[in-house]
């Protein structure tokens, strides 16, 4: 699927001053990787794919031009769909992709899942 190149490259210019950002082609479109996890991801479908954290989900849900993201039927916790109306402006683009730069970095310290020592 195609994503829409004018909002990648706004994107690209909210995150030209950062050293720790990687662009791949993921989930349908193209994924904005801060920090080896994903922050933000521009699709084709419309609107930008935001990770939030599960802990601000519901919040960012309540705020204008935002939707759940269902990919493939599959609910993902921990991001929100947000509608062009939404980041229409420069300011709000970027207010959208800090707070993706934000949850990445919570993301990225956490620790990985099999970390956890076992009992003996």
């Amino acid at each position: 699927m195609a994503y829409d190149e004018k909002t990648a490259e706004r994107v690209r210019e909210v995150l030209s001053d950062r050293r720790d950002v990687v662009e791949k082609k993921l989930m349908g479109g193209l994924s904005f990787m801060v920090n080896g996890s994903m922050c933000c991801s521009v699709s084709g479908r419309g609107g930008l794919l935001v990770r939030v954290g599960a802990e601000a989900h519901a919040q960012m849900l309540a705020e204008p031009h935002v939707q759940q993201p269902d990919m493939g039927g599959r609910i993902m916790t921990g991001f929100v769909r947000v509608a062009p109306e939404g980041y229409r402006t420069g300011a709000a683009l970027r207010t959208w992709v800090e707070r993706g730069i934000a949850a990445a970095r919570l993301k990225a310290s956490a620790k990985p899942r099999g970390a956890r020592k076992r009992k003996k």
